[in-house]
Parts: structure tokens; sequence; C-alpha cells
């Protein structure tokens, strides 16, 4: 039985890694392949993205008739199959029903494996804590992106243990089915919305990078902070040792209010107080797990393991229609931030009736016992040995002093995510180019929806320049600015809401050239309300950019999301600004395989003088850049 134990332990922790991978890009896949760059419907997109969910409602019926032994390796081998044919990162429906595909296969496992397994917080534990510091050693550049053979290696070694421990479980389990314990059902309920609440907030480590950043001034840090994946070497331990060491009845209430706080910090608090938000719910997450574990025996019996069978899908669907529920705010409109406090709420709820259960009746088989304090170790020390091999760098001009010109790109590259629904950092970086400076629109730092990545930070690593960054919906998504010269006076200003459904700012940043010579560059990203021009936002920019200037070149770059002529960017014109990409016009940016809007533009103070001005073509954004020559004033 200690075998079939640590089998079962190992086959979901192996199992969820893999599930983890499928999720990071059947998410996006939705969202920009099925999606088709928010011209579908959300309605139609939210349905099809929960219906994979309830489609696996069936699953427990199947393995009731089939086997959960034979259900189980069944699903691996789809499950498996699929995600190693989208390491190849096929792109297009492809990869959309690829990626369907092995959600399904890997719900149909999930079902099938909480038939046999009565103790899932072990494997659930070690199984998100493998899936967040390995995204960590990544950088969380996904193994399913990078297209070399490291990947394809690393990926058919976790597929290949993951079939030979099924089927070892298998047999195992096979052999001694009529002793399995009582199943712990609320355990198995819970797998849904930690793996929500992880990668959202408590284990990702984008948002761990992007936490940290805060500590560095009011729009973010001006490169890569030094260890800045030091909260998840912090808050990995602290999940661990809270799933996995015993709590004592009076400190039971503990985790919840932790959970919560956590929850409550990253939907309201300020973004200062993100790292404290990712360490309580790190805490308050495995401490949840850790009491939904001590309440496993006294349950009533089920040894044909449907019940938790449907209590792991069931918890997979509050997974989906949760973090369909808070994006979706993002198109629709609607405030988003209560969602991760009540899906916290409702795990905590379901710890404690777990521990109430089992106050004063120990177990009649207790789960497999792990090295709780040598594995937080190891977990502290691979994040920080991450932390260490994506630090910062340094950044140098290689040249001798300020420039005559300066190249300037200007980018709404919508999370990363190319036309072919593809996370392509080689893309964006050849779309860029040799720029100097770049403007950044829809940039994503940790989004659970678009796969976790801090595309920020892979893509000024890439170009070797440091980065300022702004929040605009929420602490994680926002606008950039990236700069060959080192950045100063970094400000960040909230625009009018309008009525549109996602936030917008303007960023204003200092680009010091040297010997005294600076340019004012603000990035902004116009949110237009329904059926209605941008024009109040407009205005606000203009006066913030203008007061930021203070006299200094200025330069005001991004996605407007408004025509030369239009109210939004007359406003820009009737503050003194010049159109730098008249003459080139007309410029259409808009859809990318097929431009028909003018909506990405630069504006300059009239001692800038623009050249050069051009589209650049690809479809490695719903939008293409713009990029232009500015000659700087004579000094």
């Amino acid at each position: 039985m200690l075998s079939q134990r640590r089998l079962g332990t190992a086959t979901l922790a192996l199992g969820l890694v893999v599930l983890t991978d499928v999720l990071r890009v059947f998410l996006p896949s939705v969202i920009t392949i099925f999606g088709q760059a928010a011209s579908t419907p959300a309605e139609l997109l939210g349905a099809f993205a929960v219906g994979w969910f309830v489609l696996a409602l069936a699953a427990p019926v199947l393995v009731a008739r089939v086997g959960s032994a034979t259900v189980g390796l069944a699903a691996v081998l789809v499950l498996g199959a699929a995600r190693l044919v989208l390491t190849a990162a096929p792109g297009g429906p492809a990869q959309l029903w690829l990626a369907s595909a092995g959600l399904l296969a890997g719900l149909v496992w999930l079902a099938a494996t909480a038939a046999r397994v009565a103790y899932p917080v072990p494997g659930l534990v070690l199984g998100m804590t493998a899936s967040a510091l390995g995204h960590a050693l990544l950088g969380t550049y996904d193994l399913v992106w990078w297209q070399r053979w490291p990947a394809w290696v690393a990926s058919v070694a976790v597929v290949a243990a993951l079939l030979a421990a099924e089927t070892a479980f298998g047999r195992a389990a096979g052999r001694a089915v009529d002793d399995r314990p009582p199943p712990n059902r609320r355990g198995w309920l819970l797998v849904g919305p930690a793996l929500l609440l992880g990668g959202m907030v408590a284990l990702s480590p984008a948002v761990a990078i992007n936490a940290m950043s805060y500590w560095y001034g009011e729009a973010g840090t001006a490169a890569p902070p030094p260890f800045a994946l030091a909260p998840l070497g912090a808050a990995v331990p602290l999940f661990l040792l809270g799933a996995l060491t015993p709590w004592q009845p009076r400190w039971r209430a503990l985790p919840p209010v932790l959970l919560v706080a956590g929850a409550l910090l990253f939907g309201y608090g300020p973004p200062t107080l993100l790292t404290v938000a990712v360490l309580a719910g790190a805490a308050g997450l495995g401490g949840c797990l850790g009491l939904t574990g001590d309440g496993a025996s006294p349950q009533p019996t089920d040894r044909s393991g449907t019940g938790p069978a449907y209590a792991a899908v069931g918890g997979m669907l509050v997974f989906a229609v949760a973090a369909l529920v808070y994006y979706a705010a993002y198109d629709i409109g609607y405030p988003n931030q209560w969602v991760p406090a009540v899906v916290a709420a409702l795990t905590g709820v379901v710890a404690m009736r777990a521990t109430g259960a089992s106050d004063g009746q120990p177990r009649a088989d207790p789960a497999p016992e792990l090295p709780r304090w040598r594995l937080a170790v190891l977990a502290a020390v691979v994040a920080l040995a991450a932390a260490w091999l994506h630090g910062p760098w340094l950044v140098s001009t290689n040249r001798p002093g300020p420039p005559e010109q300066v190249r300037l790109v200007a980018y709404n590259i919508r999370m990363g995510f190319g036309l072919d629904g593809r996370f392509d950092l080689t893309a964006l970086d050849r779309m860029v180019g040799r720029a100097d400076v770049v403007v950044l629109s829809e940039v994503d730092r940790g989004w659970l929806l678009n796969g976790g990545h801090d595309t920020l930070g892979l893509l000024a690593d890439r170009l070797g320049m440091p980065y300022v960054f702004a929040p605009a919906a929420d602490p994680l998504w926002g606008d950039a600015v990236l700069s060959r010269w080192p950045v100063q006076r970094a400000r960040t200003r909230p625009l009018p809401a309008v009525g549109a459904p996602t936030g917008a700012q303007a960023l204003g940043v200092t680009v010091d050239l040297g010997a005294g010579v600076r340019l004012a560059v603000v990035s902004t990203h116009l949110q237009p309300p329904p059926g209605a021009d941008p024009v109040v936002q407009a205005r606000a920019v203009a006066d913030f950019a203008t007061g930021y200037a203070d006299g200094a070149p200025l330069v005001v770059a991004g996605d407007l999301n408004t025509e030369p002529g239009d109210p939004a960017f007359t406003a820009f014109t009737d503050a003194g600004l010049v159109d730098a990409l008249a003459a080139a016009r007309p410029l259409p940016t808009s859809p990318a395989d097929d431009p028909r809007e003018q909506i990405d533009h630069v504006l300059v103070s009239p001692d800038l003088v623009a050249a050069d001005a051009v589209a650049v073509p690809g479809t490695a954004s719903d939008h293409l850049p713009v990029a232009v020559t500015l000659t700087l004033p004579d000094r």
C-alpha cells in the first residue's frame, strides 16, 4: 500500500505539470485564435472555453463503466501526445484543437486519478510546486514555444515519466482496489481553485517578478530588479510548509484568513503591496490544502471513486468559470477584483469544513509522508537559482556621446501573441528591429489567461534594453517604454475610464542621452468608450505630457484608437504636437493581416524632425508597429 500511495502521488504531480502546460496554451488560444482578435462575442468565447470543462463532467460515468485504470492510461496517452505535438507550436486552428483535446484528456485523466487516489494534497502540492519552479527556471517562457531541440528532449522526458508512472500506478491500484481508504472528496474539489489562485497570484513567477519591480518606483523599475524572483523563493517554501505541516487546532483559522487577505490585496491593494499578496496567498493556499488533507478519513466511503471524480472535475469547472469571469471584465466591463477573493473564501470554507469533520479522529490510513523541510529548502534554492539565471543585465549604449537621431518604434504587442495564436518572441524581436526607444501597448506581466508569462521581461532580455512598466487594467497589464539609454523620472497618471471596460494610463519617462541631452517619452493606450472617440482621454494625456516634458523634446506614442482628423487626434495637435508619421500617410496599422485603420501613432514636439516613417509588415501581433527616425534639436 505504501508503494501504491507514493505512485499515486507521483502520478498526480507529473500529470498536473503536463496539464498545466496544456492550460497555458489552451487559455490564450481561446482568446487569440477562437477569439479572432476580440471580434468574437465574449459570450460565445466563454461558452467555447467552459464547454470543454462541462463536457468533462461525463468522465466520472466513463470511469465507473470502463474502469479507472483503463480510462486513466488512455487519457494520459492523449494528453501526452497533445503536449508533445504542441511543442512544435503549429499555431492557428491546429493549435487550438490540439490544446482543447489535450485539456479534455487531462480532465478525464484527473477524474480517473481521483477515483484511485484517496489523498490528493501531496500530489497536488508537488505538482504545483514543480510547475511553478520549472516556469521560473525557464524565465516564464514555456517549452511549448521554444521550437528548439532542448524543448523536445525535456518535453519527451516529462511525458515519458508520466506515462511510466501512470502505467505502474494502474497496475498497483488494480491489485489493491478493495484496500483503498475512503476518498478525500473535499481535497479533490480544491484542485481547480488551487490551480487558479496559484497561477493567478500565489505561485506565479511572472507575478513575483512584477511584484518586485514595484519596489523601485511609482511606475515600476527601469530595469529588471535584482533577484526579481526572490518573492517566489519565499512563497513556494511557505506553500509547501503550509500544506505538509499538521495544523494545531488553535491555528487552523489562520490559513483561510491569509488566503483571503492575499486575494483582497491582489484585487484591491496598491501595486506596492503585490509582494505581500503573493506571500500571504502562498502561505494561506498551502495551509488550506493542508487542512483539507487533515480531514480525509471521516468522509463517507465511496469505493467506486465516482464522488471524488465528480469533485475533481467540478473543481476544475470552478477554475474555468472564475478565470473567465475575471478576465471577461476587460472586454465587457464590470468590477472583477472580487473574483479571486470569492474563490479564496470558498477554498477557506471547504478547508475549515474538512477540519471540523476530522477533529479528534485520526486517519485510518494516512497519506504518504513527505520531507517537508527538505522540500522547502530545495524549492527556495531552485527559486533563487532561477533569480540568478534571469537576473538584471548591465546596459550600455556603446555610443561615445549624445546621438543626433533616435529611432523610435511604437507597437501594440497583444500580450506577445501573433495572429496565429503563437507566443513568438523571435517574431516580436524582428518586428522591433534595431530601435533605440520602444513604446509598447497591451503588455502582459503574468495574466493566467495568457499563460502567465512576463512578456515585457522576456522581450527586454532579447532586445538588451531596460524597461519601465506602468499598470493600466490591473498590476499585471499595461504599457511600457524600453530604451538603449538610461531612463529617469518615471511618472504615471491614470486616465478617465469614460465607460471603457479596460483601464488606461499615461506613462512618462525621461531618456538620458548623455551630456545633458534628454528626451521625454510618453506611452499610452487610449481606450475609447463604446461607440465613441477617446477624446476625453486624449486631452488628459496631452495635458499630462506637456506638463511632464516641461520644455524638453517630447514624444507621445502608442495605440491611440483614433484616426487622423478625429477629435481625439485633434486634441493632441491642438496641444502643439506634430504628427511624426504625416509624410507617410495613409499608414494603416490594424488589423495586421489586412491593415485598414490608422490608429497607432507617434506625435512629437515641433523641435523634433521626423523622417523615414514606416509601418513594419508582419503578423507577430494584431497591430503593425510604426517606426520613425527623430532628429534632435541642435544643442
